[in-house]
């Protein structure tokens, strides 16, 4: 075989290998829940997002880097290991509180690639910025939070804090990836004693929580007792005293009808007044009446006359006949 031949042959194979370079890889496929980034001589030069069969310049013109849409889940201070058991470690979660107590906090960051070319040459490893970031938002949340609040009803405050400072420091480094949500796993003291003794504050403040509760329960209820009793002593004596002034000018009215009647007829007002004035003051005694020598005395029984029913009237026609009879 000739020279001529064998640089034939060689020539050959070098095309049938180009040819099939070519033809691998001048298409690619994306998912619908991947995002494909196209990289031409190692520059970034478009983002696919569209899901499909798609072409490019053969390699090593141009090269695709495929990333997943979806939400990944960053475990801080544990892991998963291979028989799905979680490893914790406690050198990495444990943090001091603002009150200067140790506590072990973990949680899991839950982000997202928005913008993949950035996150493909804006930082070597984006994943360990994340990491370092929320090292240093979790630790600077718990630094100024207190022991109560980071073990007990200020959980979901830490979080919202933790989310929110962990948020600016990536937007800061730009890597391309947002925040979605942070949730805390555990927040526990040290060791087992610690634990307990904390356990039985908590347990006392709660109680006194509880006494303090039912103190102003009591006291709410003595003060409306209280209120109530107020105000019916206020409303009786606004009746009483609505009373008083409308028997006062009860009385006026009829002080007045008995001068307009004393000035026309004094002396047998005066002498009504006596018997009415009288009959109050004396109801059960029986009147005599004097002439003013003292010699005559007549009885008056008022009393009687007045208790005692009018019986068999005779007619008015009939008394004016015997009259004239007589």
């Amino acid at each position: 075989m000739s020279v001529r031949r064998i640089l034939m042959i060689f020539g050959m194979g070098i095309i049938g290998v180009v040819l099939l370079i070519i033809g691998f890889t001048t298409w690619y496929t994306v998912d619908e829940s991947e995002q494909a980034v196209v990289i031409t001589f190692g520059q970034a030069n478009s983002t696919v997002t569209d899901s499909g069969l798609h072409f490019k310049l053969p390699w090593p013109i141009q090269h695709v880097e495929v990333l997943s849409k979806e939400t990944y889940s960053l475990k801080f201070g544990y892991k998963q290991d291979e028989t799905g058991d979680l490893v914790s470690y406690d050198k990495e979660t444990k943090m001091i509180t603002g009150d200067e107590y140790i506590v072990l906090t973990d949680l899991i960051v839950q982000w997202k690639i928005t913008e993949p070319h950035k996150y493909l040459f804006h930082a070597e490893d984006p994943k360990k910025i994340l990491h370092d970031s929320t090292s240093a938002s979790i630790r600077s949340v718990i630094g100024s939070s207190t022991i109560d609040a980071a073990l007990t009803d200020g959980k979901a405050d830490i979080e919202a804090k933790t989310r929110d400072l962990l948020a600016s420091l990536i937007e800061k480094y730009d890597i391309g990836v947002v925040i979605q949500g942070v949730k805390l796993q555990d927040v526990e003291l040290p060791n087992a004693e610690v634990r307990a003794a904390f356990t039985a504050v908590t347990d006392a403040r709660e109680t006194k929580n509880t006494k303090i509760n039912e103190a102003q329960k009591y006291e709410n209820q003595k003060v409306n007792e209280a209120k109530g009793e107020r105000d019916a002593i206020k409303s009786r004596a606004l009746g009483e005293k609505t009373a008083r002034v409308e028997q006062a000018i009860g009385d006026v009215a009829i002080f007045n009808k008995l001068y307009v009647e004393y000035k026309e007829n004094k002396e047998i007002t005066r002498q009504r007044l006596i018997i009415e004035t009288l009959e109050q003051v004396l109801p059960n005694a029986q009147l005599y009446i004097m002439n003013d020598s003292g010699e005559t005395m007549k009885y008056l029984p008022l009393q009687q006359l007045q208790n005692q029913p009018i019986q068999n009237a005779p007619p008015t026609e009939e008394k004016g006949e015997s009259t004239d009879e007589q």
